[in-house]
Protein backbone atom coordinates (compact mmCIF):
# COMPACT_ATOMS: atom_id res chain seq x y z
CA UNK A 1 0.00 0.00 0.00
CA UNK A 2 2.86 2.51 0.63
CA UNK A 3 4.78 2.25 -2.53
CA UNK A 4 1.09 2.85 -3.78
CA UNK A 5 0.60 6.06 -2.09
CA UNK A 6 3.71 7.31 -3.31
CA UNK A 7 2.71 6.81 -6.82
CA UNK A 8 -0.36 8.29 -6.36
CA UNK A 9 1.32 11.49 -4.22
CA UNK A 10 3.99 11.96 -7.23
CA UNK A 11 0.76 13.06 -9.40
CA UNK A 12 0.85 16.00 -7.79
CA UNK A 13 2.77 19.13 -7.68
CA UNK A 14 4.44 18.57 -4.63
CA UNK A 15 7.18 21.25 -3.18
CA UNK A 16 10.45 19.05 -2.42
CA UNK A 17 10.63 15.17 -2.40
CA UNK A 18 8.53 12.81 -0.28
CA UNK A 19 9.87 11.56 2.78
CA UNK A 20 7.05 9.24 3.80
CA UNK A 21 3.17 9.05 3.95
CA UNK A 22 1.40 8.12 7.30
CA UNK A 23 -1.99 7.11 8.13
CA UNK A 24 -3.98 10.60 10.01
CA UNK A 25 -6.89 10.02 12.04
CA UNK A 26 -9.72 7.17 11.93
CA UNK A 27 -11.22 8.00 8.73
CA UNK A 28 -15.01 7.65 8.63
CA UNK A 29 -15.72 9.55 5.71
CA UNK A 30 -12.47 9.76 3.44
CA UNK A 31 -8.79 7.86 4.29
CA UNK A 32 -6.78 10.88 5.43
CA UNK A 33 -2.56 10.55 5.36
CA UNK A 34 0.05 13.24 6.07
CA UNK A 35 2.86 13.34 3.13
CA UNK A 36 6.23 14.31 4.86
CA UNK A 37 9.01 16.48 2.82
CA UNK A 38 12.85 15.13 3.50
CA UNK A 39 13.63 19.54 3.71
CA UNK A 40 12.72 21.65 6.17
CA UNK A 41 12.30 24.36 3.57
CA UNK A 42 9.48 22.06 1.57
CA UNK A 43 5.81 22.37 3.05
CA UNK A 44 4.08 19.21 4.00
CA UNK A 45 0.73 17.90 2.74
CA UNK A 46 -2.37 16.44 3.72
CA UNK A 47 -3.74 12.91 0.91
CA UNK A 48 -7.14 12.20 1.14
CA UNK A 49 -9.15 9.22 -0.55
CA UNK A 50 -12.21 11.06 -1.00
CA UNK A 51 -15.22 8.84 -0.18
CA UNK A 52 -16.75 8.16 -3.71
CA UNK A 53 -20.05 6.24 -2.16
CA UNK A 54 -20.81 9.51 -0.28
CA UNK A 55 -19.61 12.36 -2.42
CA UNK A 56 -20.92 10.66 -6.14
CA UNK A 57 -19.27 14.05 -7.97
CA UNK A 58 -16.18 14.56 -6.46
CA UNK A 59 -15.23 16.75 -9.76
CA UNK A 60 -17.76 18.94 -8.47
CA UNK A 61 -16.82 18.36 -5.32
CA UNK A 62 -13.21 19.26 -5.80
CA UNK A 63 -14.62 22.38 -7.76
CA UNK A 64 -16.44 23.84 -4.91
CA UNK A 65 -13.88 23.80 -2.85
CA UNK A 66 -11.48 25.49 -5.21
CA UNK A 67 -13.64 28.23 -5.86
CA UNK A 68 -14.46 29.07 -2.03
CA UNK A 69 -10.56 28.68 -1.14
CA UNK A 70 -9.76 31.52 -3.91
CA UNK A 71 -12.41 33.33 -2.91
CA UNK A 72 -11.49 33.31 1.06
CA UNK A 73 -7.13 33.49 -0.33
CA UNK A 74 -8.59 36.81 -2.28
CA UNK A 75 -10.35 38.25 1.24
CA UNK A 76 -7.72 37.93 3.45
CA UNK A 77 -5.12 39.06 1.02
CA UNK A 78 -7.18 42.17 1.07
CA UNK A 79 -7.40 42.63 4.48
CA UNK A 80 -3.44 42.09 4.90
CA UNK A 81 -3.14 38.19 6.33
CA UNK A 82 -1.64 35.42 5.22
CA UNK A 83 -3.32 33.88 2.80
CA UNK A 84 -1.65 30.10 2.99
CA UNK A 85 -2.03 29.95 6.78
CA UNK A 86 -5.84 31.42 6.65
CA UNK A 87 -7.26 29.05 3.96
CA UNK A 88 -6.82 25.66 2.55
CA UNK A 89 -4.81 25.44 0.03
CA UNK A 90 -5.46 22.62 -3.02
CA UNK A 91 -2.21 21.37 -4.46
CA UNK A 92 -3.09 20.35 -8.13
CA UNK A 93 -1.83 17.11 -10.20
CA UNK A 94 0.59 18.01 -12.44
CA UNK A 95 -1.58 17.71 -15.57
CA UNK A 96 -3.46 20.65 -13.73
CA UNK A 97 -6.82 18.88 -12.19
CA UNK A 98 -7.83 19.14 -8.66
CA UNK A 99 -8.36 15.22 -7.92
CA UNK A 100 -6.20 12.28 -9.33
CA UNK A 101 -8.47 9.00 -10.05
CA UNK A 102 -6.66 5.88 -9.94
CA UNK A 103 -7.02 3.08 -12.01
CA UNK A 104 -9.43 1.37 -9.57
CA UNK A 105 -11.43 4.74 -9.77
CA UNK A 106 -10.25 5.68 -6.80
CA UNK A 107 -10.43 9.62 -6.34
CA UNK A 108 -7.27 11.42 -4.56
CA UNK A 109 -6.95 15.03 -3.51
CA UNK A 110 -3.70 16.87 -1.82
CA UNK A 111 -4.07 20.20 0.22
CA UNK A 112 -0.86 21.91 2.36
CA UNK A 113 -0.57 20.61 5.65
CA UNK A 114 -0.31 24.47 7.78
CA UNK A 115 2.80 23.99 9.99
CA UNK A 116 2.29 24.85 13.76
CA UNK A 117 -1.55 24.50 13.33
CA UNK A 118 -3.41 22.99 15.95
CA UNK A 119 -6.80 20.98 16.44
CA UNK A 120 -8.77 20.07 19.39
CA UNK A 121 -11.26 17.05 19.49
CA UNK A 122 -13.95 18.62 21.90
CA UNK A 123 -15.48 22.17 23.18
CA UNK A 124 -15.04 21.34 26.53
CA UNK A 125 -14.72 25.00 27.89
CA UNK A 126 -16.57 28.18 27.30
CA UNK A 127 -13.25 29.41 25.51
CA UNK A 128 -13.23 26.68 23.24
CA UNK A 129 -16.64 27.22 22.51
CA UNK A 130 -16.87 30.89 21.86
CA UNK A 131 -13.75 30.37 19.39
CA UNK A 132 -15.55 27.78 17.71
CA UNK A 133 -18.15 29.98 17.11
CA UNK A 134 -16.02 32.72 16.06
CA UNK A 135 -14.32 30.48 13.71
CA UNK A 136 -17.26 29.41 11.72
CA UNK A 137 -18.60 32.64 11.87
CA UNK A 138 -15.48 34.24 10.19
CA UNK A 139 -15.97 31.47 7.46
CA UNK A 140 -19.55 32.66 6.97
CA UNK A 141 -19.16 36.40 7.01
CA UNK A 142 -15.71 35.82 4.74
CA UNK A 143 -17.96 33.96 2.26
CA UNK A 144 -21.22 35.91 2.54
CA UNK A 145 -20.37 37.99 -0.82
CA UNK A 146 -19.63 35.18 -2.72
CA UNK A 147 -21.33 35.18 -5.88
CA UNK A 148 -22.57 32.33 -8.62
CA UNK A 149 -23.61 28.89 -7.32
CA UNK A 150 -21.95 25.84 -5.63
CA UNK A 151 -23.10 22.13 -7.05
CA UNK A 152 -25.45 20.83 -4.80
CA UNK A 153 -23.28 17.61 -4.27
CA UNK A 154 -25.28 15.91 -1.64
CA UNK A 155 -29.16 16.69 -2.96
CA UNK A 156 -31.62 16.65 0.25
CA UNK A 157 -29.13 17.31 2.62
CA UNK A 158 -30.65 18.99 6.07
CA UNK A 159 -33.71 19.20 3.70
CA UNK A 160 -36.94 17.70 5.79
CA UNK A 161 -38.89 17.53 3.89
CA UNK A 162 -36.70 15.59 1.54
CA UNK A 163 -36.37 13.59 4.96
CA UNK A 164 -39.95 12.53 5.70
CA UNK A 165 -40.29 11.77 2.12
CA UNK A 166 -37.67 9.27 2.65
CA UNK A 167 -39.66 8.47 6.69
CA UNK A 168 -43.13 7.62 5.21
CA UNK A 169 -41.31 4.72 2.75
CA UNK A 170 -39.74 3.51 5.13
CA UNK A 171 -42.81 3.52 7.38
CA UNK A 172 -44.55 2.33 4.91
CA UNK A 173 -42.57 -0.59 3.91
CA UNK A 174 -41.05 -1.40 7.29
CA UNK A 175 -39.11 -4.11 6.08
CA UNK A 176 -37.89 -5.91 8.90
CA UNK A 177 -40.65 -5.62 11.08
CA UNK A 178 -39.60 -3.01 13.74
CA UNK A 179 -41.96 -0.80 12.93
CA UNK A 180 -44.80 -2.36 15.83
CA UNK A 181 -42.22 -2.06 18.82
CA UNK A 182 -42.03 1.85 17.98
CA UNK A 183 -44.85 3.29 18.32
CA UNK A 184 -43.84 5.83 21.28
CA UNK A 185 -40.45 6.97 19.18
CA UNK A 186 -42.50 6.88 15.62
CA UNK A 187 -45.20 9.49 18.24
CA UNK A 188 -41.78 12.01 18.53
CA UNK A 189 -41.36 12.08 15.36
CA UNK A 190 -44.52 13.29 13.83
CA UNK A 191 -45.72 15.59 16.56
CA UNK A 192 -43.43 17.56 15.08
CA UNK A 193 -43.58 17.23 12.00
CA UNK A 194 -45.46 20.38 11.24
CA UNK A 195 -43.62 22.90 13.06
CA UNK A 196 -40.19 21.09 11.41
CA UNK A 197 -42.48 21.43 8.22
CA UNK A 198 -43.12 24.96 8.41
CA UNK A 199 -39.31 25.89 9.25
CA UNK A 200 -38.50 24.83 6.21
CA UNK A 201 -40.83 26.46 4.23
CA UNK A 202 -39.42 29.69 4.97
CA UNK A 203 -36.17 28.81 3.05
CA UNK A 204 -38.03 27.28 0.46
CA UNK A 205 -39.75 30.71 -0.28
CA UNK A 206 -36.81 32.49 0.54
CA UNK A 207 -37.62 34.34 3.72
CA UNK A 208 -34.13 32.72 5.35
CA UNK A 209 -31.51 33.07 2.57
CA UNK A 210 -29.64 30.86 1.39
CA UNK A 211 -25.71 31.12 1.74
CA UNK A 212 -22.13 29.22 1.85
CA UNK A 213 -22.09 26.80 4.18
CA UNK A 214 -19.86 24.74 5.62
CA UNK A 215 -22.32 21.22 7.26
CA UNK A 216 -19.69 20.04 9.41
CA UNK A 217 -18.82 22.00 11.67
CA UNK A 218 -17.52 20.01 14.34
CA UNK A 219 -14.72 21.75 16.74
CA UNK A 220 -11.51 19.68 15.24
CA UNK A 221 -12.94 21.10 11.32
CA UNK A 222 -11.58 24.43 12.97
CA UNK A 223 -7.59 25.40 13.00
CA UNK A 224 -6.04 27.31 15.37
CA UNK A 225 -2.18 28.53 16.09
CA UNK A 226 -0.48 28.04 19.18
CA UNK A 227 -1.96 31.07 20.78
CA UNK A 228 -5.21 29.57 20.71
CA UNK A 229 -6.57 31.89 17.80
CA UNK A 230 -8.43 30.93 14.81
CA UNK A 231 -6.46 30.00 11.51
CA UNK A 232 -9.12 28.84 9.08
CA UNK A 233 -11.54 26.37 8.94
CA UNK A 234 -10.89 23.02 6.92
CA UNK A 235 -12.98 19.81 5.69
CA UNK A 236 -14.37 21.53 2.80
CA UNK A 237 -15.87 18.99 0.99
CA UNK A 238 -19.49 19.38 2.50
CA UNK A 239 -19.49 23.19 1.52
CA UNK A 240 -23.15 23.89 -0.07
CA UNK A 241 -25.74 26.74 -0.79
CA UNK A 242 -27.86 26.52 2.12
CA UNK A 243 -29.01 27.93 5.04
CA UNK A 244 -26.55 29.63 7.82
CA UNK A 245 -28.47 28.39 10.25
CA UNK A 246 -27.96 24.37 9.66
CA UNK A 247 -23.89 25.34 10.19
CA UNK A 248 -25.01 26.37 13.80
CA UNK A 249 -27.75 24.22 14.36
CA UNK A 250 -24.73 21.40 13.99
CA UNK A 251 -22.42 22.75 16.19
CA UNK A 252 -25.12 23.14 18.94
CA UNK A 253 -25.86 19.73 18.60
CA UNK A 254 -22.13 18.67 18.43
CA UNK A 255 -20.72 20.95 21.22
CA UNK A 256 -23.75 21.78 23.94
CA UNK A 257 -24.05 17.44 24.59
CA UNK A 258 -22.95 16.61 27.42
CA UNK A 259 -23.22 13.03 27.13
CA UNK A 260 -22.31 11.15 24.03
CA UNK A 261 -24.54 11.01 20.43
CA UNK A 262 -25.08 7.45 21.96
CA UNK A 263 -25.05 7.30 25.12
CA UNK A 264 -26.80 4.54 27.41
CA UNK A 265 -26.82 6.29 30.30
CA UNK A 266 -29.74 9.47 29.58
CA UNK A 267 -28.77 10.74 32.93
CA UNK A 268 -25.53 12.00 31.32
CA UNK A 269 -27.67 13.84 28.23
CA UNK A 270 -28.27 17.53 28.17
CA UNK A 271 -27.87 20.85 26.60
CA UNK A 272 -24.65 23.13 27.98
CA UNK A 273 -26.49 26.11 28.10
CA UNK A 274 -23.02 27.86 29.07
CA UNK A 275 -21.41 25.90 26.23
CA UNK A 276 -24.26 27.19 24.02
CA UNK A 277 -23.72 30.84 25.22
CA UNK A 278 -20.39 31.05 24.32
CA UNK A 279 -20.72 29.61 21.44
CA UNK A 280 -23.84 32.02 20.33
CA UNK A 281 -21.19 34.74 21.47
CA UNK A 282 -18.33 34.11 19.20
CA UNK A 283 -20.58 33.22 16.12
CA UNK A 284 -22.09 36.58 16.35
CA UNK A 285 -19.10 38.44 16.97
CA UNK A 286 -18.22 37.40 12.99
CA UNK A 287 -22.14 37.44 11.60
CA UNK A 288 -24.42 39.78 13.18
CA UNK A 289 -23.28 42.63 10.58
CA UNK A 290 -24.87 40.54 7.75
CA UNK A 291 -27.48 38.04 9.36
CA UNK A 292 -31.54 39.13 8.37
CA UNK A 293 -33.83 39.10 11.25
CA UNK A 294 -35.44 36.10 10.10
CA UNK A 295 -32.24 34.19 10.19
CA UNK A 296 -31.92 36.01 13.79
CA UNK A 297 -35.07 34.77 14.83
CA UNK A 298 -34.38 31.24 14.26
CA UNK A 299 -31.06 30.98 15.55
CA UNK A 300 -32.25 28.83 18.83
CA UNK A 301 -34.70 27.41 16.42
CA UNK A 302 -32.24 25.34 14.68
CA UNK A 303 -30.47 23.77 17.28
CA UNK A 304 -34.17 22.45 17.53
CA UNK A 305 -34.06 21.50 14.04
CA UNK A 306 -31.19 19.96 13.47
CA UNK A 307 -31.23 17.86 16.61
CA UNK A 308 -34.56 16.55 15.48
CA UNK A 309 -33.62 15.76 11.88
CA UNK A 310 -31.17 13.36 13.83
CA UNK A 311 -33.45 11.31 15.93
CA UNK A 312 -35.65 11.08 12.81
CA UNK A 313 -32.97 9.72 10.70
CA UNK A 314 -31.31 7.24 13.82
CA UNK A 315 -34.67 6.04 13.88
CA UNK A 316 -35.20 6.02 10.34
CA UNK A 317 -32.30 3.70 9.88
CA UNK A 318 -33.48 1.45 12.69
CA UNK A 319 -36.81 0.75 11.21
CA UNK A 320 -35.06 0.00 7.70
CA UNK A 321 -32.69 -2.69 8.97
CA UNK A 322 -29.55 -0.52 9.84
CA UNK A 323 -28.51 0.43 6.40
CA UNK A 324 -26.81 3.95 6.22
CA UNK A 325 -25.20 3.99 9.67
CA UNK A 326 -22.51 1.94 11.17
CA UNK A 327 -23.56 0.18 13.95
CA UNK A 328 -21.52 -1.67 16.90
CA UNK A 329 -24.31 -3.84 18.23
CA UNK A 330 -28.41 -4.48 17.04
CA UNK A 331 -29.79 -1.96 18.84
CA UNK A 332 -27.27 0.61 18.59
CA UNK A 333 -29.45 3.34 16.14
CA UNK A 334 -32.10 2.67 18.67
CA UNK A 335 -29.87 3.55 21.20
CA UNK A 336 -28.74 6.45 19.36
CA UNK A 337 -32.50 7.50 18.55
CA UNK A 338 -32.92 7.31 22.56
CA UNK A 339 -29.88 9.98 23.56
CA UNK A 340 -30.99 12.37 20.92
CA UNK A 341 -34.10 12.95 22.07
CA UNK A 342 -33.23 13.18 25.25
CA UNK A 343 -31.08 16.42 23.86
CA UNK A 344 -34.08 17.58 21.60
CA UNK A 345 -35.99 17.49 24.81
CA UNK A 346 -33.36 19.80 27.04
CA UNK A 347 -32.87 22.06 24.08
CA UNK A 348 -36.74 22.76 23.90
CA UNK A 349 -36.61 22.79 27.57
CA UNK A 350 -33.97 25.52 27.48
CA UNK A 351 -35.54 26.96 24.29
CA UNK A 352 -36.21 30.33 25.93
CA UNK A 353 -33.39 31.02 27.28
CA UNK A 354 -31.56 30.27 24.29
CA UNK A 355 -33.66 32.41 22.33
CA UNK A 356 -32.93 35.48 25.49
CA UNK A 357 -28.76 34.65 24.62
CA UNK A 358 -29.49 35.34 20.90
CA UNK A 359 -30.90 38.60 21.46
CA UNK A 360 -28.64 39.39 23.92
CA UNK A 361 -25.47 39.43 21.41
CA UNK A 362 -27.28 41.14 18.39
Amino acid sequence: METKLFKIAERFQIDGEIKDIKPLGEGFINDTYILTTVSADSPNYLMQRKNKNIFTDVPAMMDNIERITQHLKTKIHEQGGDPMREAMTVTKTKDGKLYYKDEEGEFWALCLFIQGSVTHEAADTPELAYAGGKGIGKFQSMTSDFKGSLKDILPGFHNIRFRFKQWDEVLAKDPVGRKKELAREISWIEDRRDEMLAFWQLVEDGTIPTRVTHNDTKINNILFDDKGDVLCVIDLDTVLSSTVLNDFGDAIRSYTNTGLEDDKDLEKVSMDIDIFTAYTKGYLSETKSFLTQPEIDHLAFSAKYITYEQVLRFLMDYIDGDNYYKIKYPQHNLVRTHAQYKLLQSIESQYQKMKEVVKANV
